[in-house]
């Protein structure tokens, strides 16, 4: 049973809102906070396409009347999905969708930082290698969730920091995701890849998983970072996804660290 507190009504509510066009009944066990099972509720709204990037969503009153609850519950569960960068408040606005073109989202997944104080990673150019569809070989395919031979596509691009290479990547992506995905509409987006990513593809990246070691540059390595043979680098792999945990890119990177360093926040 959903808790009573604090609106008796809240169960009559959240099954108005799974008839009203929530895809389906609130997941999870059914003594899961109330403010949780709104957070899930507008979630699933997120998800389907209800409000989009940028665009604003009801406010906390009108949240409160739609799923019969208090507004103190419509706000927490607001502040944790702000706190997990799906949505941005706005002093005196309201609350929208967040979207990666936002300044504060669009490099959140980029954690390499510089040893002097610069306008990284806005300064950024980025140099496409390639761009090509191919069959899934069978490690990708396995992080994507994909069968083995399924169709991905891949992407290698270096990202230049003060006009000197820094960042070596090979990204794989569903193919049946970004169909017409071609090195020149990337060249050409000037803003953040997530941002064409949404904005082109309706596929937004809202968490990541990352992997990192050291390696030691080959030869192609060493020739596209402009370093020695040899050369220590940071390897980082990352995974990241969509709504409802779908894995929908993989991405694995070469760091350069003599100028730079890879920085974290733990909580």
């Amino acid at each position: 049973m959903v808790p009573s507190s604090p609106s008796t009504a809240a169960p009559d509510a959240l099954a108005s809102a799974v008839g009203a066009g929530v895809p389906s009944a609130v997941s999870g066990p059914s003594f899961s906070p109330l403010y949780q099972q709104i957070k899930t509720l507008i979630l699933r709204s997120l998800q389907s396409g209800e409000w989009r990037p940028g665009e604003a969503i009801p406010s906390e009153i009108e949240l409160a009347a739609r799923f019969k609850v208090s507004q103190g519950t419509v706000r927490k569960a607001v502040d944790e999905l702000a706190a997990e960068n799906l949505l941005m408040r706005r002093q005196g606005k309201g609350t929208f969708v967040a979207t990666h073109a936002e300044e504060q989202v669009q490099y959140r997944f980029l954690r390499l930082a510089p040893d002097q104080p610069s306008p990284l990673p806005g300064s950024a150019r980025r140099e496409f290698l390639d761009c090509r569809r191919l069959r899934a070989p069978v490690d990708v395919a396995r992080s994507l969730q994909m069968k083995a031979g399924d169709m991905v596509v891949e992407v290698r691009r270096v990202l230049h920091f003060s006009g000197q290479p820094v960042v070596l990547d090979d990204i794989w992506l569903p193919g049946h995701m970004f169909k017409g995905l071609t090195a020149d509409r990337l060249s050409e987006y000037r803003g953040p890849m997530y941002g064409l990513f949404e904005s082109e593809f309706g596929v937004r990246m809202i968490r990541a998983e990352e992997k990192l070691r050291a390696v030691a540059a080959d030869e192609t390595d060493a020739r596209l970072l402009e370093v020695e043979l040899g050369t220590p680098l940071l390897s980082v792999e990352r995974l990241a996804f969509t709504y409802g945990d779908q894995p929908v890119e993989l991405r694995r990177g070469l760091y350069r660290t003599d100028h730079h360093f890879y920085r974290n926040e733990l909580s």
